[in-house]
């Protein structure tokens, strides 16, 4: 598979000499620290399962505590898998010349790489949803990852308790690869609606300039709501500037079900920390004032990449969860995990009864 319009190798060299460096650490408050956070995703593991009724198998599975190069690495061999059927496309639709395209890999590698410079200083964990480049999604089961030197920057940065700390990262982190491990279609699925979205791609060159033309105007909103500090919300982002009318479909769903996901790992975190975690309380407030007190220029990047709306995912998704264990209990929620089409709609997102309605149905909430 020719991936050549994408300097990978470079995007991966860039991004390691970008990237700023993580907290001073002796070795061995490094080897402490990557123990510790392996103990915890084991330790969450039994207390997430527990708390939500989803069994998922370990066998096979592996938790990485990893450096910022490793994230970066992980990523770029994720971005290949999701990333070469554009390319295909963009190649088959236009061919250019050599020249061209050893050039625009170049540029395509180097701004690539410093996105995920940006990235890597901000994330504390993962799934890696995305298989390693070349392997099919269902070769191995996908690894939890744990930045190490985020989560130690963080819990300093917000002067909490390292431990417990610790222990809340992994709750959310682990959480994810509880469901991706108990839902045996979810990761196919969401792969699947990745792949349309890409497919659905129009490469036409009119199409491309009206949206090159949006994404202009969707950067300076980001820049000028980005540098307004009275803002609450920011216009459209890059990504949603350049969609088609059939891509902007796929994405509400895929934005329901990653509003779902995430809203479940904080509706799991909120519910498991206190039994778990003695200052849950102090890491939460830190935490939540910490999402909303960011730079400027970081708020102007949010905006573009459409980072503000992963925030929004967390509120919109947790509410959508607690409104359904409410009207459901648990296992009348659990339902939501039986097959795509019971998962939640955009619309639904924002009004749980309607998808207890549907999905559970009033007759068996009544008996």
């Amino acid at each position: 598979m020719n991936s050549s319009m994408v300097d990978w190798d470079l995007a991966v060299t860039t991004a390691t000499k970008l990237v700023k460096p993580g907290p001073q650490v002796t070795a061995d408050e490094a080897h402490a620290v990557v123990a510790q956070l392996r103990d915890y995703a084991a330790q969450a593991h039994e207390h997430v399962a527990g708390y939500t009724g989803l069994q998922a198998s370990t066998e096979g599975a592996s938790v990485a505590v990893i450096d910022r190069r490793g994230w970066i690495e992980a990523n770029v061999s994720g971005f290949r898998t999701v990333l070469d059927p554009l390319v295909e496309k963009l190649q088959a639709s236009k061919p250019a010349t050599p020249m061209a395209t050893a050039v625009g890999s170049r540029v395509t590698g180097v701004q690539t790489g410093s996105l995920l410079a940006f990235l890597a200083t901000k994330v504390l964990g993962q799934y890696e949803l995305f298989p390693p480049y070349g392997e099919a999604a269902s070769d191995r089961p996908g690894r939890l990852l744990l930045v190490a030197p985020n989560i130690v920057a963080t819990e300093r940065e917000m002067q909490v308790d390292p431990q417990d700390f610790r222990l809340w990262v992994c709750l959310h982190e682990e959480t994810h690869r509880v469901q991706f491990g108990a839902v045996p279609w979810l990761r196919d699925h969401v792969l699947g609606e990745m792949r349309a979205f890409i497919e659905a791609t129009d490469v036409d060159p009119q199409a491309m300039a009206r949206r090159l033309r949006a994404a202009a105007a969707a950067a300076y909103g980001a820049i000028r709501d980005g540098f307004d500090p009275d803002a609450t919300e920011g216009g459209a982002s890059l990504v949603e500037a350049v969609q088609t009318p059939e891509q902007r479909e796929i994405l509400d769903r895929i934005t329901a079900l990653m509003s779902l996901l995430e809203g479940h790992a904080d509706y799991v975190m909120d519910g498991v920390g206190p039994a778990v975690i003695p200052s849950v309380a102090d890491i939460r407030a830190k935490f939540q004032r910490r999402r909303k007190d960011a730079g400027r220029v970081e708020l102007v990047v949010r905006r573009l990449l459409g980072i503000d709306a992963k925030m929004r995912q967390y509120r919109d998704g947790e509410r959508f969860v607690r409104g359904g264990v409410e009207a459901a209990g648990m296992s009348g929620f659990n339902r939501v995990w039986e097959s795509p089409a019971n998962l939640p709609t955009k619309d639904e997102l924002t009004n749980p009864d309607a998808w207890v309605e549907r999905v559970v149905g009033r007759r068996q909430l009544e008996a």
